[in-house]
């Protein structure tokens, strides 16, 4: 009589599986090396010329406009009236600075809006160029 079962197994070990398991963990640590490594600049070098002179910021002064209603140019506390006074001497110190308009991030206790409105007026009266400084919007127009 033929026997339907076999009773003794061939034991294999499967490779292609083994090959995929060590080939998923190479990826891993390769990828995990490239996240470790931090790139901040790539070194350029750069030619040396006799007429060249070095790079300068802009100066820059920055009106924000707190939550809690106060106004801030620096880290100085400014009252309305005093504001064009304080600008117009950093204007003074150095014609180029730059003035940007800070709006905090925030629920005030005090409506700020008629305060950026005046501020804003202020400064166009006395002719004192302002940019308006925020963050970009999440999605497009």
């Amino acid at each position: 009589m033929m026997k339907v079962r076999r009773d003794d197994f061939d034991v294999r070990i499967e490779m292609m599986p083994l090959i995929d398991v060590i080939f998923l963990i190479l990826t891993f640590f390769l990828y995990a090396m490239v996240l470790m490594v931090r790139v901040d600049m790539v070194p350029v070098p750069l030619e040396h010329y006799a007429s060249g002179e070095p790079a300068e910021p802009a100066p820059a002064a920055a009106v924000v406009l707190r939550t809690n209603g106060t106004i801030h140019v620096g880290k100085t506390e400014v009252s309305l009236a005093d504001l064009q006074h304080h600008l117009q001497g950093l204007l003074d110190d150095a014609p180029d600075t730059t003035i940007y308009l800070v709006l905090e991030d925030g629920q005030g206790t005090v409506d700020r809006g008629p305060m950026l409105t005046a501020v804003w007026d202020r400064l166009r009266r006395a002719d004192i160029d302002i940019r308006l400084v925020g963050r970009p919007e999440d999605t497009a127009p």
